[in-house]
């Protein structure tokens, strides 16, 4: 600001009155500062000023616009925890998560002077834009790209697919198929990884990875081929939905869920335990995620320190029906 003033040949005081608004400034003085904080590229610390005015009691919160169980449930836990510390959440929905979009919805929420912003970035075109980010507000990220130095809070997306594998495995199955979700999701390779683990610390065979979306309808297909497989007797499945599909097709095939064939899933959707049979799954707990990333994020505004802290917070395996003993053979 002291640079802005200078370039302009104003005081310290008349720049902060033009970056306010203030009515006492003659046209031409404004201008002139204008056009200096435009040179020097100025971005005034709208987390500083927030915490002296006491303006800003909201959080912003960029999502992309999508329905899929976990970022929703994230969301909702998010404005649930905010609102118990006095904050209102501003969501900024992107219909991409990419630079562009992550980029234009930071700056509306920066021209409304949020204390403080969340991005839940849970695939890999996001990484790029969030290095580009203005360092002066709070930021925090979930569910993001754990290789990027930026504040971070994550379900532990490897220990909770350990979990479920080991799970099958001590069932007494040999292996265990993985039906995976996007490649370019954080989630989905860290369940793929922690597949992969589990199979190999057991000394298991590591069967070919069967790719899927989220969705039921693609479950669905990748149970049609795996319900014809004699060999498959276990299968652990990204997402709830996904394990829907699997078990439609089962159903189809005449395989039967446990006897023939042991399920689980990811996420522990509430429809879960009404399935056909109620699924063994993986809980993650959004709301300890949606704590911890608002804990982290107010440190930082009261601090005003931005560091690269990150944490990992562990989901618990929900046995149900849809595990059992492999069939004799």
């Amino acid at each position: 600001m002291t640079d802005v003033a200078r370039l302009a040949g104003v005081s310290h005081q008349t720049v902060s009155r033009v970056l306010n608004g203030h009515p006492n400034v003659r046209e031409q003085t404004r201008l002139r500062v204008q056009a200096a904080i435009a040179e020097l590229g100025y971005r005034p610390n709208r987390a500083a000023r927030a915490l002296v005015t006491g303006r800003s009691q909201v959080i912003g919160v960029v999502a992309q616009n999508t329905t899929l169980y976990g970022p929703a449930s994230l969301l909702t836990a998010l404005e649930q925890t905010a609102a118990e510390e006095g904050f209102a959440v501003s969501v900024g929905s992107v219909r991409d998560l990419d630079m562009v979009s992550i980029s234009a919805a930071v700056e509306r929420h920066l021209a409304h002077r949020v204390a403080g912003i969340v991005v839940i970035a849970p695939v890999e075109s996001a990484g790029e834009a969030l290095e580009h980010l203005p360092k002066d507000v709070p930021l925090v990220t979930v569910d993001g790209d754990p290789r990027r130095p930026v504040p971070l809070v994550t379900v532990d997306q490897v220990a909770g697919a350990r979990e479920a594998t080991r799970h099958l495995l001590a069932a007494g199955h040999r292996t265990v198929w993985h039906v995976s979700g996007p490649a370019d999701w954080f989630d989905s390779a860290g369940r793929i990884e922690g597949w992969r683990e589990a199979l190999c610390a057991a000394g298991a065979e590591v069967p070919p990875l069967v790719p899927g979306d989220w969705s039921a309808a693609s479950g669905y297909r990748c149970g049609q081929m795996l319900a014809r497989m004699p060999e498959v007797t276990a299968i652990f499945t990204a997402n709830d939905h996904l394990a829907l599909g699997v078990l439609r097709a089962l159903h189809e095939y005449g395989r039967t869920v446990p006897d023939e064939i042991s399920v689980v899933g990811f996420d522990d959707v509430p429809e879960a335990a009404y399935f056909i049979p109620p699924l063994t799954t993986v809980r993650p707990d959004f709301a300890a995620v949606a704590r911890a990333s608002l804990d982290l994020l107010l440190a930082q505004i009261e601090s005003g320190v931005v560091g690269d802290l990150r944490q990992t917070i562990a989901p618990t395996l929900i046995s149900r029906q849809s595990v059992g003993a492999p069939p004799r053979r």
